[in-house]
């Protein structure tokens, strides 16, 4: 098994740093103050063809792995942009890859490859159940050639920005089944269709400029031909789209690292206070250079659960260790940048403190620090189960 490093993959990352490059940080500013969606980037994006990274050629795709499709995202981090917009895409392909039918691939990954459809929208998350998925309340019931749903989501992103939905359903009673990850199915939603006849939708704000939504079933038709996987098996079926995030996230954590890290290490040494720059102090130096010490371990272990995902092999742990180590370092970098910049930190116009927002939210999302530690305290160290 081949694991990459930061230095491969040249051709890759010039390509789409150039493509980043033409969306500079007043583009990203000016979305962030109108609260808006990066529109005009994400079609560029897609007509480069980034966006159909993982989709097989043979559908119109890249036929790329999720190492590549990891180091798109880091790149457009490490850009100064907000791959946040535009992820959903990727990890949600990787579900309809493993699990999807061959009918629903060929009515599905030559349009999305084009840009014709979006696949950015996964609805899996519930108020009252949060992180505890096996007991989530939205049910869908088979009546002859179709489901019946009926339930609540929330924190479903970018809905707003897509054609297409990924829905984790309950089809059947949890008391009914012998294990409590049993009884989910996942299916297509088509957005368009379900707005307004059956499904509704509520715009959350947020501390980020993220487009989030609330979402509603009240006796919502779905085509039984739009389930993903068998019926009953959707925890696993979902699982494997769900490591690609945390996979995915990491990349981005580490891409905001890399830019919160050379962003201080540029003002430190330009910055002249007491007649010198500000960085020949270590007290300003080894924060930086931690940071980076930092990012460049949970980069390593990216590449680990990536390359395993691309060898079809299980990557539970690594996926998540990934994911919180490049989320940590990317917050201890975001802090060493504030810090380093001082009440400049806190100008708009340095494009630090929106980044720094921007990074917070992978302590918590798309799973928190905590239950990955779980994660790793019970299924890699054999200790008992805490929650």
């Amino acid at each position: 098994m081949d694991i990459a490093t930061h230095e491969d993959h040249g051709d890759l990352r010039e390509a789409v740093r150039a493509l980043c490059s033409q969306f500079d940080g007043a583009y990203w500013r000016g979305i962030d103050e109108a609260r808006g969606y990066p529109d005009a980037f994400a079609e560029a994006l897609t007509k480069a063809g980034w966006l159909a990274a993982l989709i097989p050629a043979e559908y119109g795709g890249s036929g790329l792995g999720l190492t590549e499709a990891s180091i798109i995202m880091e790149e457009i981090n490490r850009s100064g942009g907000n791959s946040g917009a535009v992820h959903g895409q990727m990890y949600n392909m990787s579900t309809l890859l493993r699990a999807g039918s061959a009918e629903q691939k060929q009515a599905y990954l030559p349009r999305i490859a084009s840009g014709e459809l979006r696949l950015q929208s996964m609805a899996v998350t519930e108020p009252t159940t949060g992180s505890d998925t096996t007991k989530l309340k939205t049910t869908a019931v088979r009546h002859g050639d179709r489901y019946v749903v009926n339930g609540q989501k929330v924190w479903t992103s970018r809905l707003q920005h897509s054609e297409l939905m990924i829905l984790l359903a309950r089809t059947t009673a949890r008391e009914a089944v012998k294990k409590r990850t049993d009884g989910l199915s996942v299916f297509i939603v088509d957005v368009k269709q379900a707005l307004g006849k059956g499904m509704s939708m509520t715009p959350i704000r947020n501390m980020v400029n993220h487009e989030t939504n609330q979402l509603f079933f009240d006796d919502l038709d779905i085509p039984a031909e739009n389930l993903v996987g068998e019926e009953g098996q959707g925890f696993r079926t979902i699982l494997a789209g769900l490591n690609a995030e945390r996979v995915l996230i990491a990349a981005e954590c580490i891409g905001d690292g890399y830019w919160f890290v050379d962003k201080a290490r540029a003002y430190a040494s330009e910055r002249i206070v007491f007649d010198r720059p500000i960085g020949m102090n270590q007290g300003v130096q080894f924060p930086i250079a931690r940071a980076y010490v930092n990012v460049r371990a949970a980069d390593l272990m990216r590449y680990t659960a990536a390359a395993l995902h691309d060898a079809g092999k299980p990557n539970g742990a690594e996926a998540n260790m990934a994911k919180h180590l490049a989320a940590e370092s990317s917050w201890e970098a975001a802090n060493a940048c504030l810090q380093t910049h001082g009440g400049f930190g806190f100008a708009a116009e340095y494009d630090v403190e929106r980044k720094f927002r921007e990074t917070r939210l992978y302590q918590v999302a798309p799973i928190s620090t905590n239950l990955v530690l779980s994660y790793i305290a019970e299924h890699v160290l054999g200790m008992p189960r805490s929650y």
